[in-house]
């Protein structure tokens, strides 16, 4: 028998027609909330934020900014994946300060890597850093993607919208944040014709290279 966690990647594919009467529940958006938490970034420096929106009226208002997508509306919730304007000094000191807290390190013994970093990163343009901290909200929805598959929860990853319009929609700037990325989530719908559809990839053993 196939192996679960094949199964479970097998099982999931991007939405395109969601079944509005279906909710996640709170356990289910709980555990969605926390493994974007947990999601791996770069020096451990999380220069992100998700928006959680479940307001219908609001998902709706979405749409348009969105081309025209409908599983926003549909989907029980709709997350936004923001970064960062700007990453600041203070902001790698705020991360250091909690290191030091949460592991009972000295900050003698973090100093030298917190000032590599403060270095490392104020000689990097604006543009540089930006595609940096993009790439973690990459990072973060490939993990959402992963555990939605493992928790049965379906979801469809959005490019397509756009970011200037969410941020305003959204008042990101408020929070000193940029969206990225959209990730609509809740439950195929049963007639989403997609859902039937077989998997088109290469196989693994044609993208997979042995040493």
């Amino acid at each position: 028998m196939e192996n679960e966690t094949l199964q479970k990647l097998a099982w999931r594919y991007a939405t395109k027609k969601f079944d509005i009467s279906k909710k996640l529940s709170e356990e289910k958006l709980h555990i969605l909330k926390e493994a974007f938490n947990l999601t791996a970034t770069s020096y451990g420096l999380q220069p992100l934020k998700m928006v959680v929106i479940q307001n219908q009226e609001v998902k709706e208002q979405l749409v348009p900014i969105t081309m025209e997508q409908q599983q926003v509306a549909d989907a029980s919730h709709v997350l936004v994946l923001c970064v960062e304007r700007t990453l600041s000094k203070s902001y790698i000191e705020e991360y250091f300060n909690r290191v030091a807290a949460i592991r009972n390190t000295p900050k003698a013994i973090l100093q030298p890597f917190e000032t590599f970093l403060v270095d490392s990163f104020s000689e990097k343009d604006t543009l540089e850093v930006r595609q940096w901290m993009e790439k973690q909200a990459y990072i973060a929805l490939g993990n959402l993607l992963t555990v939605c598959a493992y928790e049965g929860i379906d979801a469809c990853p959005i490019e397509g919208f756009e970011p200037k319009k969410y941020d305003e929609f959204l008042d990101l700037a408020s929070h000193n944040l940029h969206s990225v990325l959209v990730l609509a989530v809740g439950y195929r719908a049963s007639d989403d014709m997609f859902a039937t559809l077989k998997k088109v990839r290469k196989g693994a053993d044609t993208v997979i290279i042995n040493h």
